[in-house]
This record gives C-alpha cells, structure tokens and sequence, in this order.
C-alpha cells in the first residue's frame, strides 16, 4: 500500500515515516518543505536515517502550495495519508502568528482538498492537546469544551479539527485528528523542554522553569505515539451513512510535574541544573492529561514506555547526536 507522510522531515513524521517504510508492505512518500524554525540540519540528519530504506522516498516540497501538492498527491495516489507537517511551537506562534497562518490553516486546508480530490482510505492529521486550553478539567476528554483555546496555536489546531469535520461531512472523507500530548524522544526538536532542559544541564546554563516548575505535562514516548498514529491510520472510521471526523488523545495519562522531569534528567546526565523558578508564561497550560478510553477502544492503543524508560533512549541520542 501507499502511505504519503507529511512532516516526513520533522519528529513525529520521521519517526512514522521510519516505521511504515521498515514493515516492507509499505511504500512512502514523504513530503517536507524543509523550513528553518529549527535547524534544518537535524531535519537532514533525519532523512540521512531514511534514505536506506528502500520503501521510502522524499520531496521536498511545500504542502501549503494547494495546486502543486494537489498534483503531487494525484500522481502519487496514495492508499493512506499521514499529515504531520505543521508550523509547531506554542510560544512561537504569539510572536509570528503568520507561519501558523500559513502552514497549519492555509497549508492543511490543501490537504483537505488534495484528499477530497484523490481519495485515500483515510486521512490522519496531527492535531494537539494545545486546544483544550482554559476551562478544561483534567485528564482531558475529546468531549470537552475546547472553545477556549490559550494560544494561537491552539488556536489553529482547533480550526483543523473544524476544518475535517466539514470535509468528512461535505465530501465524505475518512478523516481522523490525533491530539498529542508532549511528545519526546530521540530526534526531538531542539525548541522542545527534553532537549532545551539537557542542553542547559550539559553546558551548565540556567534552566528556566515556568509556573516555578509545577506546570504537569503528560509526557509521551514517541514510540507510543508513533503506535497510536499507524493503528489509527489503517483503521478508518466506518461509513454510517457519512463518515465521521473522529478525535482522539494519544498520550501517557501519567503527568509530571516539569520540576521533577529535570531532576530525572540530572540523575541520567549526571549533572546538576541551575533551576531559575518563574512565575506562569502567557498561552503556557498548567496541566496536560489525556483521557485515554475513546482511543483504548477503538484502536486498543496503551502505551507502554514508562518516563524513565523513554528518558533514558533519549538521552542516549542526546549525547550522540550532539556528541557530549
């Protein structure tokens, strides 16, 4: 089957990417535009993983570019489509709302329309528990009121998921989004806390801790979301008679307070951080836990890799790739 990964370049993406291509029953297209939000090189260092692989290929191409990714995907023809690309980055987006603009409103609504033009089984996209925001009662639910978003991130992510609806209920699309909870892991982007945190600790920076390091985060190991994505991906939801736009969370359900993932961090690096305790950063969320049950029984997602467990894999990519 034929599987079109957008993001490809990216974390979540070239981690799927990677899976997909390994099983040898698929074949993958992926797909980036190669931005330089973050350095392009870990983006490239990716795709040097990827290019053994004999079931994947890439383009460098921008999903945003309505015309041109329609003609991509129409000669492609994909089976599956797995949209991961998107402008990421909660704090970012209250400073260049525009990129957020770009990519993940103009850029997913080419997706939309590629797919309502070809056709694919189903559409998973990335979506983010960033549109919960205020008002949300953890562990947070897919039912829950998410009118309230706190950044304009959320904000953004929010309208994908209106933006599915509408195509899944106009044209009949199988459309799926996938609300991430605070993924880490190895090859994780060098803006996210994992790797802002070791990188202070390894060359004794100080390391800023919001909301004086109370802020709960439901840290998920990428392997687990990568597992959450590819079950997901295969299993459509069923016509009856319109296909609906499903949502669901795919995280840890175990939060952490940020003031002990540093300290595990410490222990596993071996040093000792210089904690700078701040007061609650605008658009930032005080606690983040996903209600796992809609998700657990539709595709029997559990993940599996405990905190330490996935601390440990990626600090041992941390200190390779950045050669400590």
């Amino acid at each position: 089957m034929k599987v079109l990964v957008t993001g490809a370049a990216g974390f979540i993406g070239y981690h799927v990417a990677r899976r997909l291509a390994e099983t040898k029953r698929c074949e993958v297209l992926g797909v980036d535009n190669l931005s330089d939000y973050y350095d392009v090189a870990l983006k490239r260092a990716r795709l040097e993983q990827l290019a053994p692989l004999t079931d994947f290929r890439f383009l460098q191409a921008d999903f945003a570019d309505t015309e041109k990714f329609a003609a991509l995907v129409a000669h492609f023809k994909p089976d599956y489509v797995a949209h991961l690309g998107a402008q990421p980055g909660v704090r970012y987006s209250l400073e260049n709302p525009g990129a957020y603009t770009h990519s993940n409103l103009v850029g997913f609504t080419s997706v939309l329309e590629a797919c309502r033009r070809s056709r694919p089984k189903h559409l998973v996209y990335a979506s983010s528990s960033s549109v919960y925001g205020a008002g949300a009662t953890s562990p947070f639910r897919e039912d829950a009121d998410t009118d309230q978003p706190t950044s304009f991130y959320g904000a953004t992510k929010k309208a994908n998921e209106l933006l599915a609806h509408s195509y899944a209920r106009a044209h009949g699309l199988n459309v799926t989004g996938l609300r991430f909870f605070t993924v880490y892991g190895p090859w994780g982007r060098p803006d996210m806390a994992p790797t802002l945190f070791a990188r202070a600790l390894a060359e004794g920076q100080p390391l800023k801790l919001f909301n004086h390091g109370k802020n709960l985060r439901d840290f998920t190991y990428v392997d687990d979301i990568v597992d959450g994505i590819v079950r997901t991906l295969l299993y459509p939801p069923a016509v009856a008679p319109v296909p609906p736009a499903r949502i669901f969370n795919l995280g840890h359900n175990r939060p952490v307070e940020t003031i002990l993932f540093v300290k595990m961090l410490e222990k596993l690096l071996g040093r000792t951080a210089q904690i700078e305790l701040l007061p609650p950063q605008t658009g930032d969320m005080f606690e983040t836990c996903a209600d796992l049950t809609r998700v657990q029984a539709a595709i029997g997602y559990s993940p599996k890799t405990p905190l330490e467990t996935g601390l440990g894999h990626f600090v041992a990519w941390f200190k390779k790739y950045y050669r400590l």
